[in-house]
């Protein structure tokens, strides 16, 4: 998501192709993973999360630097690949073909954040899993996809069955999809999608064939089918600053919603749906005990929620802190 200062609102939200060899990190015991991680990152504000089940640990983004790292249940952040533009957010690893995706923008936040690079620097980075080599950037705003021009700075994405990408821009009304040969393209462009603020956010892809997307500043939740067919669950309001989304393996839909850009409420809410989320209904809402939370990653050990003291950043201070939490903890 994106955060930034444009009049009197407070908006939330490249490098080379050299890359470390394999990255060692310590594997989580047999019993799985603490309830909260608690670590410091030198390269701060981690946004986006994923679980490496190779690594059987975490992966984390950077605000401030573009990096990216492995963490593991001591909390120390490990090295991961080159920084793949200003700012890393949205990431997934996609194990059954041995990579990383990661979405990388500009809005502002980053260390190496400058006018040619600010609100225009969109894209997806493809890393090897096991070695961490960057193989690949896609771009994401070029004027073939975005020929109105405008703001852009890609978020969060989603892998289907068969190797896909679909990638969320905020500031603008487009969901773009990559195929695994890296061609990019408009998967969907809809007046519904688009904000004055933070548009569309967190995305899952659904094994029933279709996308679910929420929109962060007034909660909207969105189906969209593969063949770019938009249409909205009936949910809102309990939804507002939607962040990251994940899916559960019993179709259960984990919403994470902050008020880092929005007037929102700091908490995981469970979505389940007896239609394939034609409608979804709120199962349960647990409010979230860290500040700033924005998404969440499924593991075999549970839910874990990030963290990456983004409401400090907003707030002008600094922190290199985050948590990784799990859901279900009293």
């Amino acid at each position: 998501m994106k955060f930034r200062v444009l009049a009197v609102a407070l908006l939330a939200l490249a490098a080379g192709s050299a890359s470390p060899a394999a990255v060692p990190v310590q594997a989580a015991a047999s019993h799985g993973i603490p309830v909260q991680v608690d670590g410091r990152t030198a390269d701060r504000y981690p946004e986006g999360i994923a679980w490496d089940p190779t690594r059987q640990a975490f992966l984390i983004g950077s605000l401030a630097t573009g990096r990216i790292s492995v963490v593991g249940r001591d909390g120390v952040p490990h090295p991961f690949g080159v920084a793949p533009g200003v700012s890393t957010f949205g990431l997934h690893v996609d194990a059954v073909r041995n990579r990383v995706l990661v979405t990388y923008a500009d809005i502002g936040n980053g260390e190496r954040s400058s006018d040619a690079t600010l609100y225009k620097q969109s894209g997806v980075a493809i890393y090897n899993l096991r070695t961490g080599r960057l193989e690949r950037r896609v771009d994401l705003n070029t004027p073939r996809l975005n020929p109105a021009g405008g703001r852009h700075g890609v978020n969060d994405l989603a892998i289907d069955a068969v190797g896909n990408a679909y990638v969320t821009d905020p500031s603008g009304d487009a969901i773009y999809r990559i195929t695994p040969a890296g061609t990019a393209s408009v998967l969907v462009r809809d007046a519904r999608l688009q904000s004055d603020t933070i548009g569309p956010n967190g995305i899952v892809w659904h094994p029933g064939g279709y996308l679910l997307v929420v929109r962060y500043d007034v909660g909207t939740l969105f189906r969209i089918s593969l063949r770019g067919e938009l249409s909205t669950t009936g949910l809102t309001s309990a939804l507002v600053g939607g962040d990251g989304l994940a899916l559960q393996r019993d179709g259960r839909l984990i919403a994470i919603t902050n008020k880092l850009g929005a007037a929102g409420v700091e908490q995981a809410t469970v979505l389940s749906s007896r239609d394939n989320y034609r409608t979804a209904q709120v199962r349960s809402v647990e409010p979230w005990p860290v500040s700033g939370p924005t998404t969440a990653a499924i593991t075999p050990y549970g839910t874990y929620v990030l963290s990456g003291r983004i409401d400090v950043l907003i707030a002008g201070g600094w922190s290199d802190q985050f948590t990784i939490r799990r859901m279900g903890v009293s």
